[in-house]
C-alpha cells in the first residue's frame, strides 16, 4: 500500500499529500477534491446524505486507487489488483473503509448511456479476471433480490458517481467515472431487516430528498428485499431511454474463466 504511481491502493493521507505536493496528475487531485468536497461540504445548506460516508471521510478511513483508463485492459488489471490487495487490509485498516476509486476523464464529453456501458465494462472484465470463483451462496442472475457484484470472493456495493448527473446531485461528479466499492461487511448491523439499518435509511433518504431536491430515486432500495434490485443502484439513471432495462453482466461460476478473456 501507498506505492508510487497511478494505479497504487492508498490511504486518505497519503493522498491527500500526493495532491497538496503536485505529486499526482491534475485530474487525480481535481477528483479527490471533489470528492472531499461534496462528501464534507453542503449543497443548498443541506449535508451530504449518507452520514456514514461523511464520518469516514472525516476520520480518514477511506482507501483510494485511481485508473488510467476505463476500457484499457491494462488498467483494468491494475484495479483487480488493487481490490484484492484492498480486500486483504480494509478490516485492519478503520471501520468503514470502502475504496475509492478514481477514473481518468476521457478525451471528449459522453453520454450518460456511455458511461453506464462503461461501468459493465469494468464490472465485466474484472469478473472475468476474478482469481476467486464466485461465491456459492450468491446468485448468479442479476434479477434476484440477493445478486451483487463480487470479487476476490467478497460480495460487495459498487456505486457510481459521473459527470451526468445535473438533478441528482448527490451523484453527480462533473471530473469523469467514480467508483466506490463497499464490500457487504460493512453494511452488517445496518440492512433493512434490522431496526438501525430502517432508522438509517429514513434518516439518509431524507436528506437525500433535501441535498438533491428531488425524491429519492425510485431504483434505490435494499439487498434481499423482495422486488429491490441491486444493479440498477450502482449507476442509477438519469434518463430512463440511457439506461440499460436489464443488467449487462454475464456471470459464471465456471473457474478458471476459460480461454475467452473478455476486455482482450
Amino acid at each position: 500500500m501507498n506505492e508510487p504511481g497511478v494505479g497504487a491502493l492508498l490511504d486518505q493521507a497519503t493522498l491527500e499529500a500526493r495532491v497538496e505536493s503536485g505529486a499526482v496528475p491534475d485530474w487525480v487531485g481535481a477528483h479527490y477534491e471533489n470528492f472531499t468536497d461534496g462528501l464534507l461540504g453542503s449543497h443548498d445548506g443541506s449535508p451530504f446524505p449518507c452520514y456514514f460516508g461523511v464520518e469516514s471521510v472525516q476520520k480518514g478511513w477511506p482507501l483510494y486507487t485511481t485508473v488510467e483508463s476505463m476500457t484499457d485492459r491494462d488498467a483494468l488489471f491494475e484495479l483487480g489488483e488493487a481490490i484484492l490487495e484492498y480486500l486483504e487490509v480494509y478490516e485492519c485498516h478503520s471501520e468503514l473503509a470502502s475504496l475509492v476509486t478514481f477514473f481518468r476523464p476521457p478525451e471528449r464529453e459522453l453520454r450518460e448511456r456511455e458511461y453506464h456501458e462503461a461501468l459493465w465494462h469494468i464490472l465485466q472484465v474484472l469478473h472475468a479476471h476474478d482469481p476467486e470463483p464466485w461465491p456459492e451462496d450468491i446468485p448468479t442472475d442479476p434479477d434476484t433480490s440477493t445478486w451483487e457484484f463480487c470479487f476476490g470472493g467478497e460480495p460487495m456495493f459498487p456505486t457510481c458517481r459521473a459527470p451526468f448527473y445535473d438533478v441528482r446531485r448527490s451523484r453527480y461528479c462533473p471530473i469523469g467515472l467514480e467508483i466506490t466499492f463497499q464490500p457487504r461487511a460493512l453494511f452488517e448491523g445496518i440492512t433493512a431487516d434490522t431496526a438501525a439499518g430502517q432508522r438509517a435509511r429514513t434518516v439518509i433518504q431524507g436528506r437525500l430528498e433535501d441535498y438533491d431536491g428531488v425524491c429519492p430515486h425510485a431504483d434505490l432500495g435494499d439487498w434481499g428485499v423482495e422486488g429491490d434490485r441491486e444493479w440498477v443502484q450502482y449507476m442509477l439513471s438519469s434518463e430512463e431511454s440511457q439506461s440499460p432495462d436489464a443488467c449487462p453482466m454475464q456471470v459464471s461460476r465456471d473457474h478458471p474463466k476459460g480461454p475467452v478473456v473478455i476486455g482482450e
